[in-house]
């Protein structure tokens, strides 16, 4: 089992700002930024390079809810970062999007 799976079901507690049968959105335990919620698919997809015809929509899903998260948080602008694999910085190996905003970000990623 992977840490956001345990999240996903209960085993390890988050602070959730939204849920629904397909996904769950959190906070991050180690904001980089004002507001940063953690999104993820509900089924276990290891990265970006894992999506295919069958777990895509939990992706179009995940972008469809997006700006309601961003605005339930009190923001329109934000930022939305996926790594995919280690040597991008993917430290849980669970498809994930990373909300950032609250402040002015910049125009440089990293």
């Amino acid at each position: 089992m992977c840490l956001f799976c345990d999240i996903i079901d209960g085993k390890i507690p988050s602070t959730k700002v939204f849920e629904d049968d397909m996904i769950l959105a959190f906070k991050d335990i180690n904001p980089v930024a004002p507001v940063h919620i953690v999104i993820v698919p509900k089924t276990h997809i290891d990265c970006a390079n894992g999506i295919n015809e069958e777990n895509s929509k939990y992706v179009a899903h995940i972008f469809e809810k997006i700006p309601e998260i961003a605005k339930s948080q009190g923001i329109e602008s934000y930022r939305i970062i996926n790594n995919c694999g280690e040597d991008a910085g993917q430290s849980v190996m669970h498809l994930h999007f990373h909300l950032v905003g609250g402040v002015k970000l910049g125009e440089k990623i990293i």
